[in-house]
C-alpha cells in the first residue's frame, strides 16, 4: 500500500525537535532517492546510541525514550513526504525556431522526436498552442505572463524590472536556473540574476545588427552557439569549449543543477539553442568533424531536430535517475515557427513552408506538452487554445507561489488534469517584432477554428491555414459577433495608435 501523507497531517502539527531535526535534514538531503523508502527500511538504517545498563526500576523510562525516538522519526518522515509532495519541481523547455510540423507526435513522418513523443503519450498534449511569431516576443511573454503590448520593449531586450516566473518562485523558496539561449540583456552578465535566476549557463549576451560596436569587447561578437561555443556561466566566460557542442554543455549544466538541488524544490528554464540556423552538423552527424558543403540545409536541420529531442531525453533521464520524475512538471514547447527557408513534408498538408515571423499557423502554432508522471493522466488531449501567458500562472499554481499582479494568462493545469470547466476557449495575440516605437501591434483573437484580426479580417483557419480568403457573409458575421467583443475588450487597454488596423500584407 502506498504512503498517504494526509494520514499524518494532524500528527505533524505537534512534532517536537528532539532527534527529528537531524533525521529531517537527512531525508531532505536525499529526497530525490530516499523519500519513498519504507519506514521499516529507514529504522534499520538508523543506529541508536548504545544505552547504559539499566536497573528494572528504570526500564520503563528506557522503553518510553525509545518509543519517543521512533515516534519522532515516524512523524518527521511523514513531514518530509508531505513537504516533497507540496513542493513540486518545474522544468520549462522551449526549443528555438521549430513549428508544429517538425514533431513526429504531431504527425510528421520526416522528423523523429521519440522522447517528446513519449512525454506527449504519457502526459497532456495541447493541440491548440500558440507562441509569438518570433523569439524575443515569445521569451518576454513566457517569462512574464503578459501580452506584449503591456511590457515589450524591443527585439533582443527584456525589461529587467519586470517580475518573471523566476522571481515569483524564488519568493516561495525555490532554487532557479536557466541555460541555453539568452539574447535579452546585451553586455549585462547580471541580467539573468536580475530576473530571478540563481544560476545560469547561456549563449548570446551580444546585441543585434549595428548594436555590437557600443558593447565592451567580450560582447561585440555573439560567437558560435554550436561547435566551440561562446558561453557564459554565472558571470564568467566558460573556458575550454574548443570542439565541444553548445547544446551538450548547457544540458550538462542543467543535469548538474538537478543533481545538486535534488534535496530542495527547483524551477529550471531551458530556452534551447537548437534548432535555430545556421544549419550545422551535430555530434551525431556523419560530417561532424568537417562539414560537408554538399549536404542541403534541410538535412542538417533534420539532424538538429533529432539532437534537440535527444537533449530533452537526457534531462528526463536525469529526473528518473534522481528519483524526481514523479515530483516534476515538465513543459515542452517552441518559441515560434520554423525558419522560412525550410519546407517540410507533412501528411495532412503536403508540405509546410516554415512561417517564422508570420502570424499564420506556420509562424506561431507550436507543439506544447505537459508531463507530470502520476499526476497528469497519460494520453490527455487538450483542444482548448493555450498560449505563453498561461505558463507563469501554471507555475504559480503548481509551486504554490503568488503570481504577480497584472498577468494576462490563466493556469492550464486544470485542462491538463481533464477539467475543462474553466477553459478560456480563445486566445489573444499582439505582435510587433521591433517594438511599438517602430511599428504598431498586429492583433488577433482566435479559437480552435476562427481567427479575427483587429483590421477586421476573419479566417476559418482549418480550411484556410495560409489565410488567403477572408470569410464574409452570414457564417462570417455569426463568428465575428462572437469574437469581436473579446477582442474589443482587450484592445481597450491598448493606445489606439499602437493598434495596426491595416489589411495584412501577403506573406
Amino acid at each position: 500500500m502506498g504512503y498517504n501523507p494526509a494520514d499524518t497531517l494532524a500528527m505533524v502539527d505537534g512534532l517536537s525537535g528532539f532527534e527529528a531535526k537531524n533525521v529531517q535534514q537527512h531525508l531532505l538531503k536525499n529526497r530525490g532517492t530516499g523519500y519513498k523508502i519504507g519506514l521499516h527500511t529507514f529504522r534499520r538504517r538508523l543506529i541508536l546510541p548504545r544505552q547504559p545498563v539499566r536497573t528494572p526500576k528504570t526500564r520503563n523510562t528506557q522503553i518510553m525514550q525509545t518509543f519517543q525516538i521512533t515516534l519522532a522519526i515516524t512523524l518527521t518522515l511523514s513531514a518530509s513526504f508531505l513537504n516533497a509532495q507540496v513542493k513540486p519541481n518545474v522544468i520549462v523547455i522551449m526549443a528555438d525556431d521549430i513549428g508544429f510540423e517538425c514533431y513526429s507526435h504531431k504527425g510528421s513522418e520526416f522528423y523523429k522526436t521519440p522522447n517528446i513523443d513519449r512525454l506527449a503519450a504519457t502526459g497532456a498534449e495541447f493541440v491548440q498552442a500558440y507562441s509569438q511569431p518570433i523569439c524575443t516576443p515569445s521569451r518576454v511573454k513566457i517569462m512574464t505572463g503578459r501580452y506584449n503590448f503591456r511590457n515589450y520593449v524591443q527585439f533582443g531586450e527584456l525589461d529587467l524590472a519586470q517580475p518573471t516566473f523566476a522571481t515569483m518562485v524564488k519568493a516561495s523558496g525555490y532554487a532557479t536556473a536557466i541555460a541555453g539561449k539568452w539574447q535579452l540583456s546585451a553586455g549585462d552578465l547580471d541580467g539573468p540574476r536580475k530576473v530571478g535566476f540563481d544560476e545560469y549557463c547561456l549563449w548570446h549576451f551580444s546585441a543585434g545588427v549595428g548594436g555590437q560596436d557600443a558593447l565592451p569587447e567580450p560582447f561585440k561578437n555573439k560567437g558560435s552557439r554550436y561547435k566551440s561555443p561562446t558561453l557564459f556561466k554565472n558571470g564568467k566566460r566558460v573556458p575550454d569549449t574548443q570542439d565541444k557542442y553548445g547544446p551538450d554543455l548547457v544540458s550538462d549544466f542543467i543535469c548538474d543543477f538537478i543533481e545538486r538541488k535534488k534535496g530542495e524544490p527547483f524551477v529550471v528554464y531551458y530556452p534551447m539553442i537548437l534548432t535555430h540556423n545556421p544549419f550545422e552538423p551535430t555530434p551525431d552527424s556523419v560530417d561532424w568533424i568537417k562539414k560537408d558543403p554538399t549536404r542541403k540545409p534541410i538535412e542538417h536541420f533534420r539532424e538538429m531536430v533529432n539532437y534537440m529531442d535527444k537533449m530533452i531525453g537526457k534531462i528526463v533521464n536525469k529526473l528518473d535517475e534522481t528519483g524526481l520524475r514523479d515530483n516534476t512538471l515538465i513543459i515542452v514547447t517552441g518559441d515560434n515557427g520554423t525558419n522560412r527557408s525550410l519546407t517540410s513534408p507533412f501528411p495532412s498538408r503536403g508540405v509546410i513552408q516554415g512561417g517564422k515571423g508570420t502570424m499564420q499557423d506556420a509562424g506561431n502554432r507550436v507543439a506544447f506538452v505537459a508531463n507530470w508522471s502520476g499526476t497528469i493522466k497519460p494520453g490527455t488531449i487538450v483542444d482548448s487554445p493555450v498560449g505563453f501567458t498561461d505558463v507563469l500562472p501554471t507555475i504559480a499554481e503548481v509551486t504554490g507561489s503568488v503570481a504577480p499582479q497584472g498577468i494576462d494568462g490563466q493556469s492550464f493545469l486544470p485542462l491538463a488534469m481533464g477539467d475543462t470547466s474553466r477553459a478560456r476557449g480563445w486566445l489573444f495575440q499582439s505582435y510587433s517584432k521591433d517594438g511599438p516605437g517602430t511599428a504598431p501591434y498586429r492583433c488577433f483573437v482566435r479559437d480552435a477554428n476562427w481567427k479575427l484580426y483587429a483590421d477586421g479580417s476573419l479566417f476559418n483557419v482549418p480550411n484556410d491555414w495560409l489565410e488567403k480568403s477572408p470569410v464574409t457573409g452570414p457564417e462570417g458575421e455569426a463568428q465575428r459577433s462572437r469574437l469581436q467583443p473579446i477582442l474589443d475588450d482587450i484592445l481597450k487597454d491598448v493606445p489606439p495608435r499602437l493598434i495596426d488596423r491595416k489589411a495584412p500584407v501577403a506573406q
